[in-house]
């Protein structure tokens, strides 16, 4: 049982830890693009920043959402209440 739940918070860092490092490195890639793209064609610039914003928007959704579901299974695990009742089966 301990095993368990240190599996899931060994997860839910992991989790947590790659999302913020890959939502980083992608942000940073979009917005060095975004810059090198607005030096070349400066006529560009406004609608290449709404569609920066809009991504950069959708990148970090799916870092905070990935990082949820992480403290969820952090603080509610699902796994334990079907572990106790393997163990009460296998009990009788």
């Amino acid at each position: 049982m301990m095993e368990v739940i240190s599996f899931v918070a060994l997860a839910a860092g992991l989790i947590i830890g790659l999302g913020a490092v890959g939502a980083c490195i992608g942000i940073g890639i979009m917005g060095s693009k975004y810059l090198e793209s607005a030096a070349r064609q400066p006529e560009l610039m406004g609608e290449l920043q709404t569609k920066m914003f809009l991504l950069a928007g959708l990148i970090d959704a799916a870092f905070i959402i990935g990082t949820g579901i992480a403290l969820w299974f952090a603080t509610a695990n699902p796994f334990l209440g079907q572990i106790a009742q393997a163990i009460a089966a296998g009990a009788k």
